[in-house]
């Protein structure tokens, strides 16, 4: 069995990582275990909680097809932020786009999916974060980061 890592071998993207998803594992923990509480079943509060979730990430490299914990591609990253919140989505960005209530622009709030697409083909999916910016994980050689959305051809999704 290999050796821990100590906390001075880690990056302080793993670091923060860990203090979210121990204060996101308490915090859901919690709500499940106290009697009269449950976890909140408005799309809003999930969605909110999946953004939180992926702005954790931050840092974390790009790797096709990974989803997580410690790698991630774009529909990795909704897919594994959504679980983390208590929801199941599919995992392609096409077949997450599919699962969703379409909005319009107008209609969007931070934690709604963001799908880029070219025609009808849906090939890049991220979080709205607000301020016309997204939280995703891009593409091989980045990581995952908060940035702005960068074209017109995006449609918008909610997963409720």
């Amino acid at each position: 069995m290999p050796a821990p890592i100590s906390t001075s071998q880690r990056s302080p993207w793993q670091l923060r990582r860990a203090g979210t998803t121990a204060f996101l594992t308490a915090a859901l923990a919690g709500s499940l275990l106290t009697p009269g509480l449950a976890p909140p079943a408005d799309a809003a509060a999930v969605a909110a909680r999946a953004l939180h979730v992926a702005a954790a990430q931050s840092g974390a490299p790009y790797q096709w097809g990974a989803s997580g914990p410690y790698r991630f591609d774009c529909s990795g990253l909704t897919f594994y932020a959504f679980r983390a919140a208590g929801r199941r989505l599919p995992r392609t960005a096409a077949a997450q786009y599919a699962r969703s209530r379409h909005i319009s622009a107008a209609s969007r709030t931070p934690g709604d999916l963001v799908f880029f697409h070219t025609g009808r083909y849906v090939y890049h999916v991220g979080f709205y974060a607000g301020h016309n910016k997204i939280w995703h994980a891009p593409h091989t050689g980045a990581r995952v980061r908060l940035e702005r959305i960068w074209t017109h051809a995006v449609w918008y999704g909610r997963i409720a």
